[in-house]
């Protein structure tokens, strides 16, 4: 099956299936489903239900694309409907000790306010991202996998996430075979959106570990504000189309699309490797660090295209 439609948000010269976010999720929901060893709690329903409507929602983008303001508002249905299943933001680790809650009242509004902000923005940060082949799946893999090792930690210790995190593992593995240079199939806008959707509120379930999250996705985060930036600069939508973002700058001056993929693994696994053993206020520095190097490369290779 060929594209449905296509867009320049991507780098393929031929039509390509953009369904493989159609077999990502709904291999998610049957081993879901199929695993005796969970408990369908209330807030997991509301993750699946989630999963559903942005199946749904992103195959409809695919065939015949939809508005970003839709898409938006349909992503914010989505985040109130997990809230009121029960994916609330009950604290952060404050970084100069202690935790902040967010689970009686005023506070539990300024939780919903996070959370919400937090799951909206990696949701599209990690669609934008895809746009060469094999990099959304190979990042958001590694940041299951973070995840994953993170529930096993004794001060966390939630084998049910360990199990949700190695199945989506298995289904991003297979996803990101066949999407790896030159890519047979693509994530669509199902699939990086439910590959954005699923981290962000994971971070949330895993004992509210967002900035462990947070600091395995520099790259994308980063890439996601200098590219809003850069729109709000010129006038344009932040959800408009363009090739701004630095998967595109680096295949300008050059690079190949494995070159381009192993540069996203190798930084992701990198940051994740010290996300995992760092203090909270060591995760600060670091994600500064990493930040502001994102930047000054952003800024060497704008500067390079200027010149080609």
């Amino acid at each position: 099956m060929s594209d449905a439609r296509t867009d320049s948000r991507h780098s393929h010269k031929k039509g390509i299936s953009r369904f493989g976010g159609v077999a990502l999720i709904m291999s998610f929901l049957v081993a879901i489903f199929l695993d005796k060893n969970l408990v369908i709690s209330a807030p997991l329903l509301g993750v699946l239900i989630a999963s559903v409507l942005i199946l749904f929602l992103g195959v409809i983008d695919d065939i015949k694309q939809v508005s970003w303001k839709l898409q938006l508002f349909s992503q914010l249905l989505i985040v109130i409907l997990i809230y009121v299943m029960g994916v609330r933001l009950q604290y952060i680790t404050n970084p100069f000790g202690g935790v902040l809650l967010f689970n009686t009242g005023l506070g539990s509004i300024v939780g919903f306010i996070i959370s919400a902000c937090w799951i909206l923005f990696i949701m599209n940060a990690m669609n934008w991202i895809d746009g060469d082949d094999g990099v959304v799946g190979g990042v958001t893999f590694i940041g299951v996998i973070s995840i994953f090792f993170l529930s096993l930690r004794p001060d966390v210790n939630q084998p049910p996430i360990a199990i949700i995190t190695m199945t989506l593992a298995g289904g991003l593995l297979a996803f990101t075979f066949f999407n790896f240079h030159p890519a047979k199939i693509m994530a669509g806008t199902s699939g990086s959106v439910f590959m954005g959707f699923v981290l962000s509120v994971l971070a949330i379930f895993a004992g509210a570990k967002i900035a462990t999250t947070l600091l395995v996705l520099t790259v994308p985060i980063v890439d996601a504000i200098w590219v809003i930036g850069e729109r709000l600069k010129v006038g344009d939508s932040i959800f408009s189309a363009d090739k701004k973002h630095l998967h595109f700058r680096l295949r300008e001056i050059g690079w190949s699309s494995k070159q381009i993929c192993m540069f996203y693994y190798f930084i992701t696994a990198l940051v994740a490797f010290f996300a995992l053993n760092a203090s909270t206020a060591g995760k600060g520095v670091i994600f500064i660090v990493i930040a502001l190097m994102m930047i000054a490369l952003l800024f060497a290779v704008r500067r390079k295209t200027l010149l080609i």
